[in-house]
């Protein structure tokens, strides 16, 4: 029962970790499409005001156009940073749930083992209780048979020492 319980626990325990897990593969979804947004919208932002401001100067451009592969390749590594979170917390999951599988086919071979020992138990005590009615049977002829040759034994000595009676 104990085996079972601690099974139990364990197996409570694997899943909320792999809840947790989830939760915080959740959150690195909803963090990477919130700074993608943000990007998209710095970048749309930025575009309208060099529309708005109307200035074409080469040196202009050439720094926004430097600003933004900048920012793009910090969107770029912020991205990657977070797809391998991703992956990590993933392959974390992937490990939680093989480990639930092998507790889940240990904990199913033990309930096997145990339903096959209570069928032996019920088959020995079966065997017990009728040694036992026998052990019971046995005694009482023995006692009837002892009785059976103290008669035979007095009736004898009656009839030898005490013929007359």
């Amino acid at each position: 029962m104990a085996k079972e319980q601690d099974k139990e626990s364990e197996k409570q325990a694997l899943l909320r970790e792999v809840e947790n897990h989830k939760k915080q593969m959740l959150s690195n979804q909803a963090a990477w499409r919130k700074a993608n947004l943000a990007c998209k919208i710095a970048i749309d932002n930025s575009e309208k005001d060099e529309l708005l401001q109307g200035r074409d100067s080469l040196r202009q451009r050439k720094t926004t156009k430097e600003s933004l592969a900048e920012s793009a390749s910090n969107i770029t590594e912020s991205l990657m940073s977070i797809s391998r979170m991703m992956s990590q917390q993933v392959q974390q999951s992937e490990e939680t749930v093989q480990t639930l599988a092998n507790s889940s086919r240990t904990i199913l071979e033990a309930n096997e083992e145990f339903k096959s020992m209570s069928g032996t138990i019920q088959l020995g005590r079966k065997l017990i209780t009728k040694y036992n009615r026998r052990e019971l049977t046995d005694k009482l002829l023995i006692f009837l048979a002892l009785a059976l040759f103290l008669a035979t034994v007095l009736y004898i000595l009656k009839k030898r020492l005490f013929p007359f009676l």
